[in-house]
């Protein structure tokens, strides 16, 4: 019996752990979860069974655990992955993550290789999907003899139609401390028409775009990352547009870059004297000083808001100007950004998520010269806070893998990415039986 060690049971475990049991009898696995806090998760879960305490930092419990596992998956926040990846070299274990590849994960490649065996990173939503389905048509198109000239993915965890109420037009559908921080990765880099484009944190939020959705109306893009480094990976080297990044609706943006421009959003410090402060003390404490002047005033002046534009209906509905407690002994400004936002932006009971992606290739048949410009486009619409859009998006790939390599369909030993056909065909074949499946558009043939 093959036993599979799933680490961590948070939000976009779920339809994982949903989908690995339901493996159990045709394959005769064994699953077991390991997570910091047990009987959260067998609440969130509605289960129990070989649901056990786990923490990386106890390297000899940990350890234990690892070695008595055949493959591990790391739900884990990015930063614990390297941990958990240490000791698989270690004990000899496959592992899977839906993170991306770090500096320190990279480092460990020669020792994967050379003990034979497979680490597979970025196997999920974004990163995950979004590398399968950009490489299958990246691939079809080169078999076909085009030249791709252009490539655009972005991709969004929102609120569906049905559950969207608040003017943000947002909630939080996964890990809300990557939310806060969203941007914050470094300076965004990207290739537009040839020329090499960057956009500091400050800016991220103001150069935005907007998308189309069939049936879905409107979005936002703003860029994210570096995408530079895919040109390498999807093998595009010499391609003239490459772009990635995030949706949000249409005005997400102008409000959320209110909120880094005071510098709510900064993690480098920790506020002093949190625990007497309200969230209007808050909100003033990054404005200027005034003895008559509100804080409402303050800040549209500091930001040059007009009195009629709709980022003051979001900034008041979000409850930055209210005098009641923050409820934090300590934190960043980013930390107490966050506990706000863990109320404000929390998934009722009958909510319902929803995950978008959007694909555009633009491409030149070499012997007509004929421009075409294609659209792949994916949304997903959650069952409810618990079987999200975003945990069915995030899970199921991980889980369709996982059984990939228990099976033994996957031959190969060192550190990857599912951009190989190997992986992201039958992943992604499965996944539309799950009613995960891109609609597909050609937009703007020349005729």
């Amino acid at each position: 019996m093959k036993r599979i060690l799933i680490i961590g049971a948070g939000r976009s475990s779920s339809n994982l752990i949903k989908y690995l049991q339901s493996q159990i009898s045709e394959n005769g696995w064994e699953i077991v979860i390991g997570d910091l806090d047990p009987e959260a998760a067998k609440e969130r879960l509605g289960r129990s069974e070989n649901l056990v305490w786990f923490d990386i930092n106890q390297e000899e419990s940990s350890g234990e655990a690892i070695e008595n596992a055949d493959l591990v998956i790391s739900m884990l926040p990015a930063k614990f992955h390297i941990l958990v990846a240490k000791l698989c070299l270690k004990y000899n274990k496959h592992l899977l993550t839906p993170s991306y590849v770090k500096d320190d994960m990279k480092q460990l490649e020669p020792e994967i290789r050379q003990k034979g065996l497979f680490f597979l990173n970025e196997i999920g939503l974004d990163p995950g999907i979004d590398h399968m389905s950009a490489m299958r048509e990246i691939d079809a198109i080169k078999r076909s003899g085009l030249e791709l000239l252009g490539f655009e993915s972005f991709t969004g965890g929102l609120i569906a139609p049905e559950s969207d109420n608040n003017p943000w037009h947002y909630k939080v559908t996964w890990n809300p401390r990557n939310v806060v921080l969203a941007g914050q990765e470094g300076t965004v880099k990207f290739i537009q028409e040839g020329k090499f484009k960057y956009i500091p944190y400050n800016r991220v939020f103001r150069r935005t775009e907007l998308i189309e959705i069939e049936g879905f109306g409107t979005f936002e893009g703003y860029a994210n990352r570096d995408s530079l480094k895919y040109i390498d990976r999807y093998n595009l080297t010499g391609i003239p547009t490459i772009y990635r990044g995030t949706l949000r609706r249409p005005g997400f943006c102008r409000a959320w870059n209110v909120l880094v421009q005071l510098g709510m959003t900064d993690d480098s410090y920790e506020m002093a004297n949190l625990s007497d402060m309200t969230w209007r003390d808050f909100t003033n404490s990054f404005l200027y000083y005034h003895p008559t002047d509100s804080v409402e005033l303050k800040l549209f002046h500091d930001q040059n808001i007009p009195q009629d534009s709709d980022i003051i209906t979001k900034l008041k509905w979000l409850g930055i100007f209210d005098n009641s407690p923050i409820g934090l002994d300590r934190g960043s400004p980013a930390k107490v950004l966050e506990h706000l936002l863990n109320q404000k932006w929390k998934l009722s009971p009958n909510d319902k998520d929803m995950t978008v992606m959007w694909h555009k290739f633009t491409y030149r048949d070499k012997t007509t010269l004929r421009l075409v410009e294609k659209h792949l486009s994916l949304v997903v619409i959650g069952d409810d806070p618990v079987n999200t859009a975003m945990s069915k998006t995030v899970g199921l790939p991980l889980g369709i893998a996982a059984k990939l390599i228990l099976s033994g369909k996957i031959k190969r030993s060192g550190l990857f990415i599912p951009t190989l056909p190997e992986i992201y065909e039958p992943v992604l074949n499965e996944l539309e039986e799950y009613g995960i499946k891109f609609k597909q558009r050609i937009v703007s043939p020349e005729t």
